[in-house]
This record gives C-alpha cells, sequence and structure tokens, in this order.
C-alpha cells in the first residue's frame, strides 16, 4: 500500500488529501477503486479533476509488463559494480556493491555494521572521486572517525578535505522523517547535493531498522505499511538514479537460538543481498577485537551460506577497485 501525499502528483495538494483522508481514502489503492464521480462530489473537486489524479496515480504505481529482452540490455547498459574498497567484503559480494540493487549488512551492537558503512563512503568519495548520501537514524555518525580513515589512506589535507565534501550527510530519527528525506531525494534532491560536479553513486542508511523496529507490534497497525514505504522508495532511487543502496539491519534469535536479521519476513524480500556481520571471537575482548565474519544469508550471485574473515581495522587498502559490467573512469562527472 502506499499512503497517498501532497504533491505525489500534480493536483494532489495538501486540502485534497485532507478531503480524501476524510471520505477514509488513504492510500492509492483506494483511490483507485474508488468511485471517482462519488467521490468528487463528498471532497468538493471537480469529476475531471480527480479523474486525471486518478489516472496518474494508476500509471505510477501499476505493473506494465516488459520483455526479458529489454530488462536485459538495461541490465548490461547501466549495471556497475562498487568496490567496497575492503577485498573480503567485495570477494562475499560478488566483486562489490551493485548499482541499481539494496544491500543489507545486518548484525548485533558492536558488530561493526556502521564502520561497513563508513568504510565503503570514504572509498567511495576518495578513491572513486564519486559522492556519497549518507542517511544518519540514530545519531551515531562520527565524522571524526571518517577523517582518521581518510588520513590513514592519503597524508594529503587536501585530498582528505574533498573526499569529506564528497560525503553528505542528512539525519532522520523517525520513519517520517526518513520517508521525507527519500521522497525529497527523489525528486529532485541528488541534483543539488551535485552541485559542483560529480555524482551520487552510493545511498547509504544506518540504520533502517532503528526507525522501523518501534512501530512494528500490535500497537501501531501501520506499522508494517510505513516499513514497505522506506523499502520502494529505497529500490526505486536506486534503479531510477543507477546507484548503490546499502542499509544496515539489527538481528534477532529464533526459537532455536540461531541469528536472523530483523523487521520480519516482509522486509526479507526487499533488499537483494544480505550480509550477516558477527563478532569472530564471540567475545568482547579488551582492546576489541576487529575481527569479524560475514555471511552471505541472501543472493542472487553467490552460494548462500558462503562465510569470509573481515579485519575492520584492515578496512581500505591498494588502487581504485572499481569493476564491473560497465568500468567507470574517476574522473566521470
Amino acid at each position: 500500500m502506499v499512503v497517498l501525499r501532497e504533491g505525489m502528483c500534480p493536483g494532489l495538494d495538501e486540502s485534497l488529501v485532507r478531503d480524501l483522508r476524510s471520505a477514509e481514502i488513504k492510500t492509492v489503492e483506494d483511490l483507485v477503486s474508488a468511485d471517482v464521480e462519488r467521490l468528487a462530489q463528498k471532497c468538493s473537486v471537480s469529476y475531471k479533476a480527480l479523474f486525471a489524479i486518478r489516472r496518474v496515480l494508476l500509471a505510477q504505481h501499476a505493473a506494465f509488463p516488459v520483455s526479458a529482452a529489454d530488462l536485459y540490455q538495461e541490465l548490461l547498459s547501466s549495471t556497475a559494480i562498487l568496490s567496497t574498497g575492503h577485498p573480503s567484503l567485495d570477494q562475499l559480494l560478488g566483486s562489490g556493491l551493485y548499482t541499481g540493487e539494496l544491500t543489507e549488512v545486518c548484525g548485533g551492537p558492536g558488530s561493526g555494521k556502521s564502520q561497513v558503512c563508513f568504510g565503503v563512503s570514504v572509498h567511495i568519495s576518495l578513491r572513486l572521486k564519486q559522492r556519497v548520501v549518507f542517511i544518519d537514524t540514530t545519531g551515531g555518525f562520527s565524522a571524526t572517525r571518517l577523517l582518521q580513515m581518510l588520513q590513514a589512506e592519503t597524508s594529503s589535507e587536501e585530498e582528505q578535505t574533498e573526499a569529506l565534501h564528497r560525503i553528505h550527510v542528512f539525519r532522520a530519527f523517525d520513519v517520517f522523517s526518513l520517508l521525507d528525506r527519500l521522497f525529497q531525494l527523489h525528486g529532485g534532491g541528488f541534483s543539488q547535493v551535485c552541485v559542483g560536479g560529480g555524482s551520487v553513486r552510493a545511498v547509504i542508511v544506518d540504520s533502517v531498522s532503528a526507525v522501523i523496529s518501534p512501530l512494528l507490534g500490535a500497537k501501531h497497525g501501520e506499522g508494517m505499511s510505513l516499513m514497505m514505504q522506506v523499502g520502494g522508495p529505497l529500490k526505486t532511487i536506486a534503479k531510477d538514479f543507477n546507484m548503490a543502496a546499502l542499509v544496515t539491519n539489527h538481528v534477532t534469535r529464533s526459537t532455536s537460538g540461531e541469528m536472523k536479521p530483523g523487521l520480519g519476513m516482509s522486509w526479507s524480500h526487499v533488499p537483494r543481498t544480505r550480509i550477516l556481520l558477527q563478532r569472530l571471537d564471540g567475545s568482547c575482548s579488551a582492546p576489541p577485537s576487529t575481527l569479524r565474519t560475514g555471511t552471505l544469508i541472501k543472493s542472487s550471485r553467490q552460494p548462500c551460506g558462503t562465510k569470509v574473515d573481515l579485519d575492520l581495522q584492515q578496512w581500505t587498502q591498494g588502487p581504485d577497485r572499481l569493476t564491473g559490467k560497465r568500468k567507470l573512469d574517476q574522473t566521470e562527472p
């Protein structure tokens, strides 16, 4: 279900959205299936205007058939693979993060989820000379940590500063703020981010579960709908703007004690690829160990269950590792 929002299409303003909700029309599905003539009378809007809005929304959200050949050609022409900057993680992902897709990293507290997000941001901004949109939902973003990672990669203060400028940070501490930010980005926000040159190659949300989990359960009837509304724009942004989407998620335990990603079965269909991070030593040593195990738990390319050892301390090494079906030039605007 897609909730009706102001500005979704021409003519759908705040006043009309309010009138539609008063008439129990809250989603696109409600509007498409309603009697337009009667609804127009209830909302004091012309039949012609409401019919036009209905037609536009139907075109935007209905599924139209596309041939497999067309999809394959689109894949060849648009897909690139962005190295994460960590060889072992790239190996687990099948060379890196794929543009046009959503990848999820899940794990418990201290498992290194945010460290992965920082490492990917640093590699794309410094080595690939591309921009990153980083949406922080927990308050855990650390510019100091980014600078430390950049200093480990280059001694040039100019390069460090330029790399930091290519990482654009937004904060969204509830699901509505996150949705607003995603809709703003899709509606033209990326062009504002790219003022001065370059293009956005990755959008990172750390974490989706922080703003969604509190809304799931019997007390929050709309939580499931809001959760899927977050997943929809993320996937659309990745596809429409040819960028990689990376999100983090918490973990829970099954009845057998096995660790599994949070947010339930419905969310599991949103990410194309999922990785579970765990401490390699299983303990909180002092000083804390940087060793982790990465397990591929969902993938359409690699065998699920594949594991690699990751040392988060040795995040980026060596030259540019951007590979894939379409090789990008570092100097590409």
